[in-house]
C-alpha cells in the first residue's frame, strides 16, 4: 500500500507561480513512476507531468516550458514547481504513484488561477 498527500495549491494571479508537494510513505519502494495529474470542471481527468524512479520526465505539451516535475528520494517527495500560470491551469491537480500491480492517488489540491 502507498498513501499520497498533496499540498501547496492554492489561488494565485495569472502569472503567478505555485509549487505542489507530493509525499508518499508505505511501500514506497515499489513505486515506479509519480505522476501530476489534473482535472477540471466538467472534464477529464488528464496528465501534467511525470517522474519515473529512474528520473526520467514526460510533460504534457501544454506545460511544457512553464511546469517542471522534481523528487527527492530522501523524502519521498515529488514536486510540481508551476511558472507563469495560466487561467486554464485552474483545476484539482491529483499526485498518482504507479507500481506493477496498481496505481494509488491522493486526495487532490485545488489550484485556482484568476486573470
Amino acid at each position: 500500500q502507498v498513501q499520497l498527500v498533496e499540498s501547496g495549491g492554492g489561488l494565485v494571479q495569472a502569472g503567478g507561480s505555485l509549487r505542489l508537494s507530493c509525499a508518499a510513505s508505505g511501500s514506497t519502494f515499489s513505486i515506479n513512476a509519480i505522476g501530476w495529474y489534473r482535472q477540471a470542471p466538467g472534464k477529464q481527468r488528464e496528465l501534467v507531468a511525470v517522474i519515473t524512479s529512474a528520473g526520467s520526465t514526460i510533460y504534457a505539451d501544454s506545460v511544457k516550458g512553464r511546469f517542471t516535475i522534481s523528487r527527492d528520494n530522501a523524502k519521498n517527495t515529488v514536486d510540481l514547481q508551476m511558472n507563469s500560470l495560466k487561467p486554464e491551469d485552474t483545476a484539482v491537480y491529483y499526485c498518482n504513484a504507479a507500481t506493477l500491480k496498481e496505481g494509488y492517488w491522493g486526495q487532490g489540491t485545488q489550484v485556482t488561477v484568476s486573470s
